[in-house]
Formats: structure tokens, sequence, C-alpha cells
């Protein structure tokens, strides 16, 4: 009788304990951090009972890669990807302007973007030669163990790591995000099921102006991008956006393995000429043609360019003897070819 009336004393106080957990779980508000918890330094939660599964995690399970690390070892993992990324990068050519490239493929569910990031890698030193340094951060579940993800906080780690390698005052950044945009001018980070943050146009503009980089081309390739615009230009800073802030760009989806405005400015404009703005008009031109064409409602490009950055710019030029045409290849194939016009 005693064991039986200890066994259910103990039974009842665990009943208590877990509704007393759960509704302070649910009380609880959430983390005052702008970005993801990469918890870099912190303990490690105790891992969930894996005695029932639910639909979504069955849904996870599916998503993620299965010979991949899990989503939480991902995550510890990233400051140290970052830091070797970095220390890849080929040596700063002294004497001249020298242009250190950040390739941000941001939307995990279509591989359009990974295949722009991993171009703008192989391209930019193919093209402008040893004074072009890339690292690409991407959420892609193929790319796991290749490469950083496009976060928030990687964003602002390699940032950092790279004003300790460039003469701030000297060297042009670039920064070429490719993802979804919405129309409150929000950039899509995600790589399901990991807790990244979004990316607002304020947020970016912040992130930049805790850096101390004097000269910037910041190119933004997502739906209603031109609202990245006035947050974002200045002295020393050429924008470039895939479009107006109120108007949808277009190629991505599972069936489109280069959007229209990088296959217009990367591929096509840069492949022919090493001047940024001169691709940029160049592809406005050619992505006005396909939305005609599709009978889509233009886009419009947005071009702002600050004050000294075009000299610094044909400064960096000057050095540069530019090597032969880059071909496209997707880092992962697509279903179909083309330009299908889908509104990103």
């Amino acid at each position: 009788m005693r064991t039986a009336l200890t066994a259910l004393l103990a039974f009842a106080a665990g009943v208590l304990l877990m509704v007393g957990l759960s509704s302070h779980r649910a009380s609880s508000p959430p983390a005052s951090s702008g970005q993801e918890q990469a918890a870099q330094g912190a303990t490690a939660p105790a891992p969930a009972s894996t005695a029932a599964t639910t639909d979504d995690d069955d849904a996870t399970a599916d998503h993620w890669p299965q010979q991949a690390p899990s989503p939480e070892q991902v995550m510890y993992a990233q400051r140290g990807m970052v830091h070797k990324a970095l220390a890849e990068l080929g040596p700063r050519t002294p004497g001249r302007p020298n242009l250190y490239v950040v390739a941000f493929g941001a939307d995990g569910g279509e591989d359009v973007f990974r295949n722009e990031a991993e171009y703008a890698a192989k391209m930019f030193p193919q093209r402008f030669g040893p004074d072009a340094h890339v690292v690409v951060l991407e959420n892609n579940p193929g790319s796991l163990d290749r490469h950083p993800l496009a976060s928030w906080s990687n964003l602002e780690e390699t940032l950092d790591g790279l004003a300790n390698l460039m003469k701030p005052d000297e060297d042009i950044l670039l920064l070429y995000l490719t993802t979804h945009g919405d129309e409150d001018h929000n950039l899509l980070v995600d790589l399901d099921p990991l807790p990244l943050d979004q990316i607002g146009a304020n947020d970016l503009s912040d992130i930049l102006s805790k850096r101390p980089f004097k000269w910037k081309v910041v190119v933004v390739n997502a739906c209603y991008s031109g609202g990245f615009v006035p947050s974002l230009q200045g002295p020393g800073t050429l924008v470039i956006t895939a479009a107006r802030s109120d108007r949808s760009s277009f190629g991505c989806g599972a069936d489109s393995d280069i959007t229209y405005f990088g296959h217009a400015w990367l591929v096509d404009g840069l492949n022919h000429t090493t001047d940024f703005m001169e691709a940029y008009r160049q592809a406005s031109a050619e992505i006005a043609q396909w939305e005609a064409k599709d009978k889509l409602t233009p886009s419009e490009p947005q071009m702002s360019v600050g004050s000294g950055i075009a000299e610094q710019l044909a400064l960096w030029r000057k050095h540069i003897t530019p090597g032969p045409v880059v071909a496209f290849k997707p880092a992962v194939p697509a279903t179909m070819l083309g330009h299908p016009g889908e509104a990103r």
C-alpha cells in the first residue's frame, strides 16, 4: 500500500511539474537578440526525448539530408566554417585596390540562389584575376559541409573578418545578396528547420554602417529590392537592385537555374564588361526584353551611385586584365531551363 501510494504521489508530482514547465515556456518572451541564437560558446540544451515523433518532425526528417550533420551540429559549426572560409582567401595584392566579394544565397528552398552564389565564387576571380577575393555564404541542403550558412550572424562575422584582411579605406567590398524579398523590404533567410532571422533594409544598412568599409557595392537581387536603396545609398556606395521598391523580379523557382537578374548582370553583363554600372545598364535592357516577351510587369531594376565610388571602381579596373568568359553551369541542375516568369 505504501509503495503504491508513493508511486501515485510521484506520478502526480511529475504531472504538476510538466504542467508548470509548459506554462513557463508558453509565457516566456522571445529572445531579444536581432540574430539567430547560434549559441557560440553557450551550453548546449539537453537533447529532446525521441520516444515520440510528430508530423512536423517527420517533415523535417524528410527535408534534412540523411547523411548531413544534425541541425544543431550545423549551427554550432558556423563560426569555425566562417573562419576557415576567410583563411582560404588569397593574399591581398598590395599597392592597389582589391575587390572582396561576399555572395549571400539566402533561401535554402530553391537551388537557383545557390547556383548564383557559387557562380559568383567562380566568375569573379577567373574574370577579374587574383585581386578579386570571394566568400560564399549560402543556405542549401546540398552544401552544409562546404559553405557557411547565409545568416545574419555569419554575415556580421564575415564582414568583421574581412575588415581585418582588407584596407577598408582602399579596397572595395561587393555584397551580392540573392533570395526572395517581400513588400515590406525584408529578405528571406531560410533553411528549414534552422531558426534564421530575416534581414530587412534597415537591418542591412545598420550591419554595414557598423563596419569601416569606405567603398561598397551592394547588389540586392530580390523582389521589391528597390526598397533597400534609401537606407543603403550614400557616399562611397554603389547600390544595384533587381527591381523597383513596389515591383517583383523574376526567374526563380524549382524549374529555373538562375534568376533573370543573375543571368543578365552576372553572366551576361560582367562577362562582357568589367564596369559594374555598365553591366547594370546592359542587364536592365536585357531584362526588359525578356519581361516584354513573357508579358510580365516590368521589374525596373534600380541603381544609386554615391560620390567617389565610380572613381574608386575605375582605379580598381586599371589593374585588371580581364579573363575569358566564364560559362554558367548550375551547381545543381534545374528541372527545366530558360526563364520561367515566376515572381520572387
